[in-house]
């Protein structure tokens, strides 16, 4: 398995700027968010100038890139238009991993699956994974549900937030069905009633985490996501983080 940090831990940043802190805090990987209301790189950009794109995202000092988080808010054909652009991206810069949150809920059920079945049709063509971002308030906030979309969807696979089934709705399910779709992982301590707290002060078991991916044969990112804190030394957490992990592995 991998540490990775993502490039949101310092989303108030530019690209660059996100990147060198995560170096100088010696991660080693990297996971590139793509957001339209962000400020780094845009699903917009990627797709008006994807040899921009190229360029930014391979020019990461060192910086191995894991996955691509894509938070695209076109819609209809436009929305599919930079899906696949943002897949040609992956295949350039030699990422198979691209994480993507589900529909809010009251979807339709059926509706999402079409949806999610043009999206895997999409990146298979360039040899990409799709893993789908489980969320309170989206139709992935109920493990059951994740379950049945990855039975209907072909290749579908999970990106796992933790914490989001460690203080959300669904707490007392859990996420142990879950496991042998995941590909992707997105961590912070949380506790039962807050979705992100000092790391070590939550209950997010990392280890046994750990050793059940282990057990599946995962061998991809634990990619750290952390939003700053107030009157805490934000640097300190994400090193805080990344020792407890590369301890653990």
């Amino acid at each position: 398995m991998l540490v990775a940090a993502s490039t949101d831990c310092f989303k108030q940043l530019g690209f660059q700027d996100a990147i060198q802190k995560l170096v100088d805090l010696e991660y080693s990987m990297v996971d590139v968010v793509l957001c339209e209301d962000g400020n780094q790189i845009k699903p917009s950009m990627v797709h008006e100038n994807l040899e921009e794109a190229i360029t930014l995202c391979t020019n990461t000092l060192r910086l191995g890139v894991v996955s691509y988080d894509v938070r695209i808010n076109a819609t209809r054909e436009l929305f599919y238009e930079q899906f696949a652009s943002i897949c040609k991206l992956a295949k350039a810069t030699r990422v198979v991993s691209i994480s993507i949150p589900s529909a809010e809920l009251g979807t339709p059920f059926n509706q999402e699956v079409e949806h999610l079945q043009k999206l895997v049709q999409i990146a298979e063509t360039d040899g990409i994974v799709v893993s789908l971002k489980n969320q309170i308030g989206c139709l992935t906030e109920d493990p059951d549900t994740v379950s049945v979309l990855c039975n209907n969807v072909d290749g579908l696979k999970i990106c796992l937030d933790i914490s989001q089934y460690q203080c959300g709705p669904y707490v007392a399910k859990g996420y142990d069905k879950l496991l042998p779709h995941i590909n992707h992982t997105i961590l912070r301590d949380a506790s039962d009633d807050a979705f992100q707290v000092r790391v070590g002060q939550g209950v997010v078991d990392y280890s046994r985490l750990i050793n059940q991916l282990g057990k599946q044969g995962f061998r991809r990112a634990l990619s750290v996501q952390l939003d700053e804190l107030p009157d805490v030394d934000h640097d300190a957490e994400l090193r805080k983080m990344r020792l407890l992990l590369e301890s653990m592995l």
